[in-house]
Formats: C-alpha cells, structure tokens, sequence
C-alpha cells in the first residue's frame, strides 16, 4: 500500500472504514458501494479487535479455562474477501492492518508463511524427536507473539500445505488467534482438484466457522486503472527507466516484493527474474536473447496476466534472430490479452527497420502500439 497523505494517517486512528472515506475524499479511490460494504465488515471487526486480548499462559484455551474457571473471551470472527485481481483487496486489506493498534499483528503472504511452517516443523522435530505433532507447540507460539494474522494471496496448490492446514489452524484458532485474508477463490474452492483433498475437506469447514466470507467483486479493476494512469510503454533506458518500472510493478502488485518463478514448459522450465499477484518481470535479454520459442512464451502468456519488458533495444540486422523472438513474444501475449509495460530504446515503429525481419516487425510494432491503448488495457485479461 502506498504511504497515505497525512490527513489519511491522521483517519487511520478511527479505523479502516473512516479511513477508506478518508482515501476517497483525498482523490486516492473511487468510491465503491462492493469496497465500502467490505470495509464496513473491517470496521465491525476493528472494533471487536479494539477489545479482545485473549488470555495468556497454559497450552490452549481450553487449559486456561480449566486453571483459571473463569470464560475464555470469544475470539472475534475473522475475514475472508476473495474475487478477481485488481478489486482492492489487498489494498483493503493493508488499510485494516495499519489502523490496528498495538504490535500483537502481522501481515505475511500466505505462501510465505507456510514455507516458514514446514521449516519450523522441521526444526521442531529435529530438537524433539519424540514429538509427533509439533503444530498445537508452534501454533501456541505464534498467538503468544500474534493475535492477529492477515494472509495475503491465500491460496493451496501443493499437498505438502493441504494435510497441514487443518491441524494448524484448528490450534491457531484454540490459540484466539483472529485471521483476515484475501484470495481469488471461494473457501470452497480451495485445492480444487489436489490429491487426496477428501484430507483436506476439514480445514475448509474449519475455516467457515471461524470466519465471514465478503465477495469482492467490485465494479472496476484498478490495477486496469493503475495501468491506464501510469502509462505501459517508456521509451527511455538506463535508471531512469528502472525507475519507473519499478514504480509500475509495486502499484500492480501493492508493493509486492517480487520472487523468482518458473514457468514449466514440456518438461523444463523457464526462469522468471521477479513475480507478483499475476504480474511477472523480465529484461528483454531473458526472453528474447536466448534460445525460446512460442511454447515458452504462450505458458508465460497463460501464468501471468501483465508482463513488464525491460530494455529492449535498437533492433538492427544483427539482431534478426532477437527481433523474430520478440515477434513471437508479442504475438503469444497479444492473442493470450495479456497487459504488456515496456522500456525500449524507441518507438515501437522505431526498434526494427532494417533487414529481412523489419516487414514482419510492422505487425509487432502495430500490436505494440495497440497494447498501450486504454480499450486494450481494460479488454485485457483479469486472472
């Protein structure tokens, strides 16, 4: 989330629905009814936040309430918003986050957090060797330092996660721990289609009941908006064009630090520098210096919905093997309506004018050029 104006920070302090009106009226969002409803839901939990410290000690809820006989605090429901990419979700999210008081809270992705359990496990089993389950100990941990956990991009693909998340939350749960999360996908529809998912079923009914759902569906895209604003092709190299592709990439992505990826392509794999909520970085050296063809580029069509290109330069004859790869490139993104931001040495009709692939450049140069049009960006497609 971009640091907010003062007056923002100011409205923080009266919880994230003051806040969000605070946003619109500065000019930093549009008012949206789908928005508004989910952070009137954020303001109902921030309240009830405002008055729960569950209690400390013992191994469980459950324990204390035995030592101490006196009712455990009710853990507040926590939040789940899900619906298409660039509807706000993490932006809502953040605002919540930050009007929270105290340090008991913190915001992770979800794929990061859950590579931190597996090693956590690991190191728990190595120290005990005798402790069969480590979760309810690492979970008791986790509430003792956080009462507040919020997951951004929560989502299952692999069945090392799946046959751990109901035994992990169902402790994070007995801890008090409240959770907010944002994902593309319905409870419901989480590890569609994963081996063995029937073991998967009870975290999903576990995680109904500890939580409201809000669909997210909100009537514009911003990151559609965000592109439109920002401008999709620079025709500038050097610092001043990372800079700017910098910029691009954290407001696509809600400042997302970006991690290397892969792209598996008929039984290898193509390398991908930096990647973020559907959006992936490359310089054009990465996919158009080296030996790819259109498979490699319609599966980084089909795993990202905008690609941003660095320095693509002049591309004279001698480079005719890199302007037919780039050709190629720009045909699969183009077909796929993936969004495409460009650093270039020049114009799109400027790059390649010279030598025997200059005549069919003319079409890369048209798509380029039709690409940064505000009916492309918004057609484009919104995985």
């Amino acid at each position: 989330m971009p640091r907010p104006s003062t007056s923002i920070q100011k409205s923080m302090s009266e919880g994230p629905l003051f806040a969000y009106r605070a946003m619109i009226a500065e000019g930093e969002l549009h008012r949206d009814p789908i928005q508004e409803l989910a952070a009137e839901k954020l303001e109902t939990l921030w309240h009830a936040l405002s008055k729960y410290e569950p209690a400390q000690g013992g191994s469980g809820w459950r324990e204390r309430f035995r030592l101490s006989r006196r009712p455990s605090e009710p853990t507040p429901q926590g939040l789940y918003m899900f619906g298409p990419v660039g509807r706000g979700k993490s932006m809502l999210m953040d605002v919540f986050y930050e009007t929270v008081a105290g340090d008991k809270k913190r915001r992770v992705h979800f794929h990061e957090f859950m590579l931190e359990m597996h090693a956590t496990m690991h190191d728990w089993r190595q120290k005990d060797g005798k402790l069969q389950d480590p979760l309810p100990k690492i979970a008791e941990k986790i509430a003792q330092e956080t009462w507040l956990l919020c997951f951004d991009e929560f989502q299952v693909d692999n069945i090392a996660d799946a046959m751990i998340l109901a035994r992990l939350f169902e402790a994070l749960f007995e801890e008090g721990v409240v959770v907010v999360a944002t994902s593309n996908t319905h409870p419901d529809n989480l590890y569609a289609g994963g081996l063995q998912r029937d073991r998967f079923l009870p975290f999903i009914d576990i995680l109904k009941t500890r939580i409201d759902i809000v669909k997210l569906e909100a009537q514009r895209d911003y990151r559609r908006d965000r592109l439109a604003d920002m401008g999709v092709y620079y025709t500038l190299l050097g610092v001043e064009a990372d800079a700017a592709l910098d910029q691009v990439f954290a407001a696509l992505t809600d400042d997302a630090v970006g991690e290397p990826d892969k792209v598996p392509v008929m039984g290898r794999v193509v390398r991908v520098p930096a990647a973020a909520k559907g959006v992936a970085r490359f310089p054009f050296a990465d996919l158009c210096e080296k030996p790819l063809g259109a498979p490699d580029y319609l599966a980084i069509a089909k795993a990202y919905h905008t690609i941003i290109l660095a320095n693509v330069p002049l591309l004279p004859p001698a480079k005719r093997n890199e302007a037919k790869r780039m050709v190629t490139l720009i045909d699969a993104l183009y077909e796929a309506k993936v969004n495409i931001v460009v650093s270039a040495a020049a114009e799109p009709d400027e790059l390649c004018t010279e030598g025997d692939t200059a005549t069919a450049f003319e079409r890369t140069a048209s798509r380029l050029i039709e690409m940064q049009s505000e009916d492309y960006i918004r057609a484009a497609r919104g995985d």
